[in-house]
Order: C-alpha cells, then sequence, then structure tokens
C-alpha cells in the first residue's frame, strides 16, 4: 500500500470504527481485525496506530496500547495481547 492510500485508508476506518462502536467513548482494535482482516504489514500497522493515536488524542480522547493499565466503568483493566489499542474519551474529571 502506498502512503497515500494507507492514510486514505487510516481515515476512512477511523471514521467507519467511530459509527459503528457501540460506546463512542470506548474505541477498541484487535490484532485480528487489523493484520489478518486487512493484512496490514508491520510497517504499515506503525503508521495506521500512529495516525489513530493523533486523532483519537486531539478529540480528547486517552490512548493505550497493549500490556498499558487504564481505568474504565470503575475498574482497572489491561489492554490484552490481542488488542493493539484502546481509545477512551475524557471526561471532565478524568477517564470515563
Amino acid at each position: 500500500m502506498t502512503e497515500k492510500e494507507l492514510n486514505s485508508f487510516t481515515i476512512n476506518y477511523i471514521e467507519k470504527k467511530i459509527k459503528e462502536s457501540p460506546d463512542k467513548n470506548y474505541i477498541r482494535y484487535t490484532y485480528y481485525e487489523l493484520k489478518v482482516k486487512n493484512n496490514l504489514s508491520n510497517a504499515e500497522l506503525d503508521v495506521f496506530l500512529r495516525i489513530n493515536k493523533d486523532y483519537f488524542e486531539n478529540q480528547g480522547y486517552k490512548v493505550y496500547f497493549t500490556d498499558a493499565h487504564y481505568n474504565y466503568n470503575d475498574s482497572r483493566r489491561t489492554v490484552q495481547v490481542n488488542e493493539l489499542m484502546i481509545a477512551i474519551k475524557d471526561d471532565e474529571n478524568g477517564v470515563i
């Protein structure tokens, strides 16, 4: 995939992910959906996740990657090995 194609794919995927997410405050990317279903190479995946991180942070989300700890719905959780990225919308008092 060219750089232009990857950028376009990433932006379209972000929009699709937000639209299809049942909870707009919690966005989750899995290894399966990105590496298996969409066949992204490791280099493409790095660019994809960097763009997503920048986008979601600019929209007021906290972004976490594999093995990171975070709080959500009053419980402490860990980004699992099969999850590549989780973005959680901040409220006024911190992460939801």
